[in-house]
């Protein structure tokens, strides 16, 4: 039995089977490129879910983790440490806004928005106790809590999980009047993602950014971004809102965040709004841990240059060029912003596992979703040169099933 095998073994046997990973064992990665167990080197083309933006094992966010690890890694929220206003102040600066409220992993940033809009629905829209309502989209992918599964469309993520959360209208993603028709005046929120990644890299139709914008301003409802997946430099733009120069109430941020170091999320949002929540209303023991903070902050400071948005506007031009290429040639479609795609493989050819299959055997890592769907999110550090030939490794893949 190889290593790979022995190891899949016990964990299939010891775990539970909440993953369905692909047959590959990683021991190393460095930027782009990760290796198993065996020694063989894959090109990483998911990035952890968009949680590794920076590649694997930067050399800016681990120098950050390495020097905090030697000086204090938690003090719970009891205490100030000297990490947290830095990482408040900094990512205040990046978002636009007054004040940030740290957490860990993304469902508690998406949960502590929820809760967080209720209270303020309550406080300062004037919203009758326990009448409060949030607008969600169909298709939507923000976690896997109760709460947040209760007004899941996807029937894996969401069966067998009841009795369900109420408070939550679930509307057609990219319609307005959809979210218009939604509305009443127990409505505090629309929690939307601004691409839907777990649905396949769904891009919305131009423009409706824009029109939510507004309609929660004349409605006076909060617009809650889960730029969980689509921010921090993933489709080009710091925000994925920001293509249509929108600004949500409230940012939800999580995923690249920490760098791939450590868990790190966090909710930014004016005072205004964040400031309904007081002293044992709702926090963390690990939330905003000095850790967190040093490799927030990192990551922070990697992202004010513009640097790596340019990087990804710019490689992601090649990667969709590419990509449209294949479409009539084993894709049917091709959606997406930046570095990030949604591609859908002719169902008669293949499902999304088995070309996430062919292309591991071909030296890729990518995922599937929904069916006959893969999503593509390498590294923004990823070179022109290894795109390219990930991409090349893709159509001889799709063509080879023809």
């Amino acid at each position: 039995m190889t290593i790979t095998a022995e190891l899949i073994e016990v964990s299939e046997r010891r775990s539970a089977h909440n993953y369905h990973p692909l047959p590959v064992v990683i021991r190393e990665a460095r930027g782009a490129w990760v290796t198993d167990v065996e020694g063989r080197r894959y090109l990483d083309f998911l990035s952890g879910y968009s949680s590794l933006n920076f590649g694997h094992g930067n050399e800016t966010i681990l120098a950050a983790a390495q020097e905090q690890l030697r000086n204090l890694t938690l003090t719970s929220r009891a205490f100030y440490h000297d990490q947290f206003a830095r990482f408040c102040a900094g990512l205040g600066d990046l978002t636009g806004k007054d004040m940030i409220l740290p957490m860990n992993t993304g469902a508690e940033a998406v949960e502590t928005a929820i809760k967080v809009a209720r209270k303020w629905g309550y406080l300062v829209k004037g919203v009758e106790r326990d009448k409060a309502n949030i607008v969600v989209m169909e298709d939507n992918f923000h976690g896997r809590t109760t709460t947040i599964v209760s007004f899941s469309t996807d029937p894996d993520a969401r069966a067998d999980y009841g009795p369900y959360t109420p408070g939550f209208s679930v509307v057609k993603y990219g319609s307005a009047d959809a979210i218009r028709s939604a509305m009443d005046d127990n409505t505090v929120a629309v929690l939307l993602e601004p691409i839907q990644g777990e649905a396949g890299v769904l891009v919305p139709p131009d423009g409706f950014l824009t029109q939510v914008r507004e309609l929660c301003t004349e409605r006076n409802v909060l617009m809650i971004a889960d730029e969980i997946q689509s921010g921090l430099g993933r489709t080009g733009r710091t925000f994925a809102c920001d293509h249509e120069n929108v600004v949500p109430d409230v940012y939800v941020l999580g995923k690249a965040l920490g760098g791939g170091v450590v868990p790190v999320s966090a909710i930014a949002a004016d005072e205004d709004v964040l400031g309904v929540i007081k002293p044992g209303q709702h926090g963390s023991t690990f939330g905003g841990n000095p850790l967190a903070c040093a490799v927030g902050s990192a990551v922070v400071e990697l992202l004010r240059t513009g640097e790596f948005q340019a990087r990804a506007a710019e490689l992601g031009e090649i990667m969709h060029a590419r990509l449209r290429e294949l479409v009539g040639r084993g894709v049917v479609t091709v959606r997406g912003r930046g570095l990030w795609a949604g591609v859908d493989i002719d169902p008669s050819l293949g499902t999304g596992r088995e070309v996430s299959e062919a292309l591991m055997a071909r030296g890729v890592l990518a995922k599937d979703t929904h069916g006959s769907t893969i999503r593509l999110a390498p590294p923004i550090v990823i070179s022109e040169e290894d795109l390219r030939w990930a991409l090349d490794r893709l159509a001889e893949t799709v063509e080879g099933l023809r």
